[in-house]
């Protein structure tokens, strides 16, 4: 059965255009230079708080500032991650459910931080303009040579004009990615380097190749090694072989404590995104541990009546009463089966327990307004413009802001919240025809005036068409 829009699946469509990806493995996800692919992100506390602890040491030896980094989890079942800039590292939470150890995502983000710290998007960009620049002029020079052929009746001169035309074009795609290999290759050479500098093994990152290699997402025969943008596996596999082989932490574990959290968020991710038989066969019935009942309890949510999934979650609590997960899970399927005063207090001590996660505190904003108790929407409004604040590229808190406003009877703020929302989204034009209603109706020079008129008047740099824009 199609399971409700729980929380954890908040989205957000994202378009990359015209950049230059590099990911881990090549043919999955946006990773074209030439085409446009709109993604789906998803929000996560769990999730996310694993993730910034897997990176935090590794940006650290990559001279990386870490809060210059966004780690943003992507909604697709395949195992891939990407950067398309040099501030944000995008992982499908594919690699969490098939990664069996925290050690193989760790080697993912290393392997990405290396092509941040290299500035490889930048460096991209530019061979992919000199790779342009050749095949531009070598279409020219081949489509003279034809025409002249032409004039003087020259059938095969013509003919040689076009396939200068069309070599001309493969020759600057081959110098192209020839250039990206090379600069997947560093990043590997990168990645067994911060590994090694925080004392942690490279086996993660063989295992994952090799499951590349297995799955055979890059052929290897058959496959033009020049035609691919990133090194075939078994090119890959001999290199980190040697790598690992000569790190001193090459046998070194990942702590029990970690793999504990890893197991928890695997099994969380794997029951909101897989189906439910699926799960079941990951984790049966037979298996008592805490991961296989923390799946068990999000299947409950989707397929089962509330009271059960509330009684599996309970059973998490008896065990775990200060995880904080644990409660927001109690809490969003209170919300999401029409109790938003119950989930209050799960929320409430979800908060308490993990103040700064921005997710959990969006919930229990919206698990406020969702009473439509007008003593409880102060606080609302104000945990939900805090949550905000502190992360300017998420649009979820506005839709729960903006129907605050309009339950205290104020509907040019709410105005301004839905043109919030659009403007982070990156709906521009759109959120420009709110903020325009909103300016019309809010007080002259006001903050919220202000803020609106900034809307209107905003326009976008080039560098920044592929992303969405910053809230001022």
């Amino acid at each position: 059965m199609e399971f409700p829009p729980v929380s954890f699946l908040r989205t957000l469509a994202l378009v990359v255009s015209g950049l230059a990806v590099s990911g881990i493995i090549a043919g999955t996800g946006p990773a074209s230079a030439q085409s446009s692919a709109k993604i789906r992100t998803v929000r996560d506390a769990e999730t996310e708080a694993l993730l910034t602890d897997y990176a935090r040491p590794i940006f650290k030896v990559a001279g990386v500032p870490s809060q210059d980094v966004r780690l943003v989890l992507v909604d697709s079942r395949e195992f891939n991650a990407f950067v398309p800039d040099g501030n944000h590292i995008f992982m499908n939470t594919g690699v969490i459910v098939d990664a069996l150890t925290p050690n193989e995502v760790i080697g993912v983000l290393a392997h990405e931080t290396g092509h941040i710290a290299g500035a490889h998007q930048v460096r991209m960009r530019e061979a992919m303009a000199r790779a342009q620049t050749l095949a531009a002029l070598t279409a020219v020079l081949g489509g003279a040579a034809a025409v002249g052929s032409a004039t003087r009746h020259d059938s095969s001169g013509v003919q040689g004009g076009v396939a200068a035309m069309l070599g001309g074009t493969t020759v600057a795609q081959n110098i192209f990615l020839s250039y990206v290999r090379t600069e997947e290759m560093s990043a590997d050479q990168a990645a067994i380097k911060y590994l090694d500098r925080t004392h942690q093994s490279g086996e993660g990152m063989l295992v994952t190749f090799r499951r590349f290699a297995d799955r055979q997402l890059v052929p290897v025969r058959g496959t033009d090694a020049y035609a691919s943008t990133h090194p075939l596996p078994r090119d890959r596999i001999d290199q980190l072989q040697e790598l690992v082989a000569k790190s001193a932490s090459r046998d070194v574990k990942d702590p029990p404590a970690l793999q504990a959290r890893h197991d928890l968020v695997r099994a969380k991710l794997a029951a909101f995104t897989e189906p439910p038989k699926t799960v079941a066969a990951r984790w049966p019935a037979s298996d008592t541990s805490l991961p296989a009942r923390y799946a068990r309890a999000v299947i409950a949510h989707r397929t089962a009546p509330p009271a059960d999934a509330i009684r599996a979650v309970d059973e998490l609590l008896h065990e775990r009463p200060d995880n904080p997960y644990f409660h927001e899970l109690k809490g969003q399927i209170l919300l999401e089966s029409g109790h938003p005063r119950g989930a209050l207090g799960s929320l409430r001590r979800a908060v308490q327990l993990a103040p700064s996660a921005g997710p959990i505190r969006v919930m229990l904003g919206h698990a406020m307004v969702a009473t439509e108790d007008k003593a409880l929407l102060p606080e609302a409004i104000r945990i939900l413009k805090q949550a905000a604040e502190r992360d300017r590229l998420d649009p979820e808190p506005f839709p729960h802001l903006g129907r605050a406003f309009a339950l205290l009877g104020e509907p040019a703020k709410a105005d301004l919240m839905r043109a919030e929302e659009l403007y982070v989204s990156g709906q521009i034009q759109e959120a420009r025809k709110f903020a325009n209603r909103a300016r019309d109706n809010l007080k002259a020079g006001s903050p919220e005036w202000l803020r609106a008129d900034d809307i209107v008047s905003y326009k976008p740099d080039k560098d920044e068409s592929n992303s969405p824009p910053r809230r001022r």
